[in-house]
């Protein structure tokens, strides 16, 4: 009778346990539930994620006004300021015009500027008891240093990097980059024969004012056929590393001692 009397509430305390976690987790046997306990709560993955990668030029991932450094200089470059973009390029075209095909020298032009302005201010400072004004305002001009310490770190920064490439290249690590930067240095000797180095510099400048808002407007074009032409020099450079290169005897590197 007591072991009775003690198993009477043992049950009804399980079956009031039993009715709470009925409650709390009801008995569904739908599909939905059985797959969101298979999975332990995670979500199934959406199709964009599934989606194939889409090739991009130079392997790039980040939009291209990111790429050019973002900001007003990407700005200018993507005519996202017409008027700016126009002026800065009619400015350029302007110079390169003044120095190459008039032959002004720049020397020659910033003495005639100075000469001017500083003759222009020589006599409205000392005509003002002619017209009868106050003299104008000068300005004094003092250039910040922060700013040129900032432009010779960065320059540095990057020469120093120039250096280091160049370095492992000539040290024989990588074939591939130093038959690249050959190929590059041969082109640009025969460009810069053909024109002397503000004309290179002015083709540099209308090629970035030009060649990132066409790439901009047409990219889903130009994607699939820079992807085809990139298999093409790559199976092309297999041939040539499986006639050429692959023959080329290697000499074994000596391990330094310590």
């Amino acid at each position: 009778m007591a072991e009775e009397s003690e198993s009477k509430p043992t049950s009804t305390l399980e079956s009031l346990m039993e009715k709470n976690s009925e409650k709390i987790h009801p008995r569904d046997s739908s599909p939905s539930s059985s797959s969101d306990s298979d999975s332990d709560g995670e979500k199934p993955a959406s199709p964009s994620s599934v989606k194939a990668k889409i090739y991009r030029l130079l392997g790039r991932e980040k939009p291209l006004h990111q790429v050019l450094g973002g900001g007003k200089p990407a700005d200018v470059l993507l005519w996202r300021n017409k008027k700016i973009s126009a002026g800065v390029l009619g400015a350029v075209t302007a110079v390169w015009v003044l120095f190459e095909l008039v032959e002004y020298h720049l020397l020659t032009l910033v003495c005639h500027i100075l000469i001017l302005a500083i003759s222009v201010m020589f006599l409205w400072s000392n005509s003002r008891t002619f017209i009868k004004k106050t003299r104008p305002y000068i300005p004094e001009v003092h250039f910040p240093e922060e700013p040129f310490l900032q432009v010779a770190s960065a320059l540095t920064m990057e020469i120093n990097y120039a250096f280091s490439v160049l370095h492992d290249i000539a040290s024989g690590r990588d074939l591939k980059k130093f038959l690249l930067v050959i190929a590059g240095l041969w082109i640009l000797s025969i460009v810069g024969s053909s024109c002397n180095f503000l004309t290179l510099f002015y083709i540099a400048f209308v090629l970035l004012h030009t060649v990132p808002v066409i790439y901009e407007k047409y990219e889903d074009k130009v994607d699939p056929f820079a992807e085809k032409a990139a298999i093409e020099l790559k199976k092309q450079y297999a041939v040539f590393d499986a006639k050429v290169l692959s023959k080329i005897p290697k000499i074994p590197l000596k391990a330094k001692k310590v």
